[in-house]
């Protein structure tokens, strides 16, 4: 493997902080509106977030399975909290009630999920990620982001209709980073999402311009359970313990992808590590009011458009990311970047997850049984996805908030098929 210059290096490594930035802003914010926090408050939480997820991203580098991928807040986590969130008026509850339950439900199945870790619990749950299994996960993950991406680039997160300016604009963007990509000669190539989102920041700037507000200084751990002093409703509670146990198999998923990127196998030792360090980091997140953690599936489709696998430039990012969280100054420049420059570059990249998807089913032969396997789950998964939130109002309370996840039930459609039809030798994907 070619090594990298310094100067390369330490671009790599903005290209990396940027990738995280982009990944982790709107996830505090989110979440503070959801529990109806003040704004000082979610201001920390966003320097929380930052901190502790360079932080996570370093021990697994270090310690964990040693691999460039990021460890940030989960989307599956983020989902299921929002809708306990959204649905505690019609439990007859508090939010700080819900939050503080969700908070103790966070922290035992991140004890959960660190126990069973080091018990060998990745090495049987790699055993149900087939590659059909592994082609849903990663075919609904991208659906997942591509949309809420796509949302951000056209205007419809901030309102109900799209802004024609803003979709030209963004598509240009995502024109030009993919011509980089696809055109640019060696580091130039590698480095097309830090030049897409630089420019794309430079020019939007200039088109939308938007007005300054006051920065609001705070410190990072202002309170602790800022959702809410712990609570025991157990219905709550219970929602969130299999929602952590479903949580790893973003690990699993993660991991096993990674071994094409990698063409290395991953081992129990970074198995067990791995799945110690997601529970260990996500028990603490219940205690601060962060989304819980696990590694970004989205991190295969990073390498895949950058092709920079060494872990240096991850570190650099890693640091940069917990100096961002730090430094109030630094926290506010980068809050600047124009959250369509953000979508429209994250978009690019996390096209490459179809790339990965469709690897995993490679040499499969297409007979009847094998289409089922694949087409039910994707399109079942592909189809919740699509139906409004209160769709499921007279759904139990217990199983809403999975049910309504499209991900979530596709995934554990594609694992029922996989464990209930066994698969003969030909129908495995060629080594």
């Amino acid at each position: 493997m070619k090594q990298l210059s310094a100067s390369v290096t330490i671009l790599a490594g903005f290209q990396w902080l940027f990738f995280m930035f982009a990944n982790t802003i709107v996830i505090p914010i989110s979440i503070g509106a959801a529990f109806e926090l003040d704004q000082i408050e979610i201001v920390s939480a966003i320097q929380r977030s930052f901190i502790f997820t360079g932080i996570a991203c370093l021990l697994q580098g270090f310690f964990g399975h040693r691999l460039s991928l990021m460890e940030g807040q989960s989307g599956l986590w983020w989902g299921v909290i929002l809708s306990l969130a959204g649905t505690a008026s019609a439990m007859n509850l508090d939010l700080m009630t819900v939050g503080g339950s969700i908070a103790v439900g966070v922290i035992i199945s991140g004890i959960l999920v660190a126990i069973l870790g080091l018990f060998g619990m990745g090495e049987v749950l790699k055993k149900w990620f087939t590659p059909i299994v592994m082609f849903v996960f990663l075919l609904l993950l991208a659906n997942q982001l591509i949309t809420i991406f796509l949302k951000g680039m056209i205007g419809l997160n901030t309102g109900e209709s799209i802004d024609g300016k803003l979709a030209i604009y963004s598509f240009a963007l995502a024109a030009l980073t993919i011509f980089i990509h696809i055109k640019g000669k060696g580091i130039i190539s590698s480095l097309n999402l830090l030049i897409g989102m630089t420019v794309g920041w430079i020019i939007a700037v200039q088109l939308f311009p938007a007005e300054k507000t006051a920065t609001i200084k705070t410190t990072p751990f202002l309170n602790w359970f800022p959702w809410g002093t712990p609570s025991l409703e157990w219905g709550i509670i219970v929602t969130v313990i299999i929602t952590g146990l479903l949580n790893t198999t973003n690990t699993i998923a993660t991991l096993k992808g990674a071994e094409d990127i990698y063409e290395q196998k991953t081992t129990a030792k970074q198995y067990k590590a791995s799945f110690f360090i997601t529970g260990s980091l996500s028990a603490a997140a219940g205690t601060l009011g962060l989304v819980p953690y696990a590694p970004y599936a989205s991190s295969l489709g990073f390498l895949q458009s950058t092709g920079i696998k060494e872990r240096l430039p991850f570190f650099i990012g890693s640091a940069l990311f917990i100096l961002l969280g730090i430094v109030p100054t630094f926290s506010a420049f980068f809050s600047t970047i124009p959250h369509s420059v953000g979508n429209t570059v994250l978009f690019v990249a996390y096209l490459q997850l179809f790339k990965s998807a469709l690897k995993n089913i490679e040499g499969l032969t297409f007979e009847p049984k094998t289409v089922y396997r694949i087409a039910l789950p994707s399109l079942l998964g592909l189809s919740i996805m699509t139906l409004p939130a209160t769709a499921f109002q007279t759904l139990p309370e217990l199983v809403r908030p999975i049910l309504s996840n499209g991900m979530l039930v596709g995934i554990l459609a594609a694992l029922i098929m996989e464990i209930r039809i066994k698969k003969p030798n030909a129908m495995l994907r060629k080594e």
